[in-house]
């Protein structure tokens, strides 16, 4: 299972989704099947991703999921070491579902603008 998931793009998250997500015992199964099932199942619901897959699968800016993720609008992320953080993959794809599912709706609320007089760096004139 060569997915290339820094190279591969959005063909090799298709087929990421399609091996982890296909459950079920097929026809003529046993119990080799089952536990493979149970363990793809166990992989779907704990698979977390990194910045980069992120990235390919929810196009908004570092900040800007910074700042839905502090709001408690966006899945919050996790250290899995002092330096690597990741998100569940199943909360992401649970919060693309519900996004969609307001725009079908209605147009989803406006965010709240920064207000950059409180940023440290480069400092706005009053």
């Amino acid at each position: 299972m060569g997915y290339e998931l820094r190279t591969g793009g959005l063909e090799s998250l298709k087929d990421l989704a399609k091996d982890i997500y296909s459950f079920g015992p097929g026809p003529g199964s046993n119990a080799k099947s089952s536990r493979d099932d149970t363990f793809r199942q166990l992989i779907a619901n704990n698979r977390t991703v990194r910045r980069p897959e992120l990235r390919k699968l929810v196009p908004l800016s570092d900040t800007t999921i910074y700042e839905l993720e502090r709001r408690g609008k966006f899945p919050k992320r996790f250290y899995l070491t002092p330096k690597c953080v990741v998100w569940p993959l199943k909360d992401v794809l649970e919060w693309i579902e519900e996004r969609r599912r307001i725009t079908e709706d209605g147009r989803p609320e406006n965010t709240p603008v920064p207000d950059v007089h409180q940023r440290k760096s480069r400092p706005t004139c009053n």
